[in-house]
């Protein structure tokens, strides 16, 4: 077997890190969106407070629906992810369609994103003066 053969044979190097980019990359994405849905909800945080919620009942509402958005994202996302893995084990050399592990990975690492990105604009739109919030608006 000639030095170009065994070349072409080879897997591309470094999929590791091209698979962490890819988390991270999906991440911060799925952060900035949510974070973004949250922030715009200051007004209606400010005014559950104003009319007297309890802020950990707002940020159940808050983190709860940042879940609930998560856990769709994860009923759509599979089965085209497994779908789609079918599609690429034929079309590229060494690619597998259902690697497990990386599944379940990837699965929680953006539900915990997702509920982080949930929690954290929350937590700072809470701070902010009812008021404030009321007029911002």
């Amino acid at each position: 077997m000639s030095e170009a053969e065994q070349i072409e044979r080879q897997p591309p190097p470094l999929p590791g890190q091209e698979r962490e980019i890819t988390y991270q990359k999906a991440a911060i994405g799925v952060y900035g969106v949510m974070a973004y849905a949250v922030s715009q909800r200051t007004h209606e945080i400010g005014v559950r407070i104003a009319l007297g919620a309890q802020p950990r009942d707002v940020l159940r509402l808050i983190v709860g629906q940042a879940f609930r958005l998560a856990a769709l994202g994860i009923v759509i996302g599979l089965p085209v992810a497994l779908v789609l893995g079918r599609v690429m084990e034929g079309a590229l050399y060494g690619v597998v369609a259902l690697e497990p592990t990386t599944f379940v990975w990837f699965t929680l690492l953006l539900t915990g994103v997702a509920l982080v990105a949930g929690y954290l604009p929350a937590r700072r739109a809470m701070k902010v003066d009812p008021m404030v919030a009321l007029r911002c608006e």
